[in-house]
């Protein structure tokens, strides 16, 4: 089973910083979380001349760049659809939780970053799976209300809601930790 927690919030909130900065949190407590993020700009890993962006300019549907410390695939869509995130999930190697950035159609318990000094209208008011808020600020909401620079707390919460247990932890490989 795939544990999924959406993290939504209006451009510039600070989703990545927030995902960045409970990453090392997780990890301290033996989890293993794969993160999925969707953006509407062309995704570019290498500059125009090197090998891998070379082959699908000559054509390739599929690029594997590979070295010791990791990989990536490049697919070219051309004319198919976009994946679904669950076509896109079921790449992804085993995971005690998946935090997903984006993919605002599909349903999931989602977190939202307000900043209300950046205005805007904030996202809880009109989506039903925003169960909490995370904020720089005291924010009034519907929802939960977590301080956004304590990415523990926030961490926490997401583990609690998806019952991830954090003090003794059997990873998706199967392996055992003790806090």
């Amino acid at each position: 089973m795939t544990r999924l927690f959406g993290i939504a919030g209006r451009s510039g909130q600070g989703k990545t910083t927030l995902i960045e900065a409970m990453l090392p949190w997780f990890t301290a407590r033996g989890l293993t979380v794969n993160v999925v993020k969707h953006s509407h700009h062309p995704v570019e890993l290498e500059p125009p001349r090197k090998d891998s962006a070379r082959f699908r300019a000559a054509g390739a549907g599929e690029v594997l760049i590979a070295s010791p410390a990791r990989y990536a695939i490049v697919r070219e869509l051309r004319d198919a659809a976009e994946p679904s995130l669950d076509a896109l999930i079921a790449r992804l190697s085993p995971a005690d939780l998946t935090l997903v950035e984006g993919f605002t159609q599909v349903d999931m318990p989602r977190l939202e970053v307000v900043r209300p000094s950046t205005g805007g209208q904030p996202l809880c008011l009109t989506q039903s799976s925003i169960i909490a808020v995370a904020s720089d600020s005291p924010y009034e909401a519907t929802a939960c209300n977590l301080p956004l620079n304590d990415p523990a707390r926030v961490a926490e919460f997401i583990c609690r809601m998806l019952g991830v247990n954090t003090d003794t932890h059997q990873t998706a490989d199967n392996r055992v930790i003790l806090s």
